[in-house]
């Protein structure tokens, strides 16, 4: 079970760097659009970054949580036409 945890925290991991990576700012900057974006965006990228702190000390769990969280973030964001993203791939749930 552990080595589970394990490789699905590393793989979360690496989809939400993806997803950051892949991730621009749709609306026009300047916008309460944009702000809101912006937003998104960083609480995505702290989720990252608590979660690659939990998986240095091994805290599976937390650091599996908190990728999770930081891409749900960045899925919203990018289902409502915060985030230009990917259409085709495993990265985002849209169509």
């Amino acid at each position: 079970m552990a080595a589970d945890l394990e490789e699905k925290t590393d793989r979360y991991g690496k989809l939400l760097t993806e997803a950051l990576d892949a991730a621009t700012i749709a609306p026009p900057e300047g916008t309460p659009m944009a702000d809101a974006a912006a937003d998104c965006y960083e609480m995505a990228a702290s989720y990252l970054e608590d979660g690659n702190h939990f998986r240095d000390q091994d805290d599976l769990v937390n650091a599996l949580a908190s990728f999770s969280y930081g891409h749900a973030w960045l899925d919203a964001g990018a289902r409502v036409g915060l985030f230009d993203v990917p259409r085709e791939g495993h990265l985002f749930t849209v169509e």
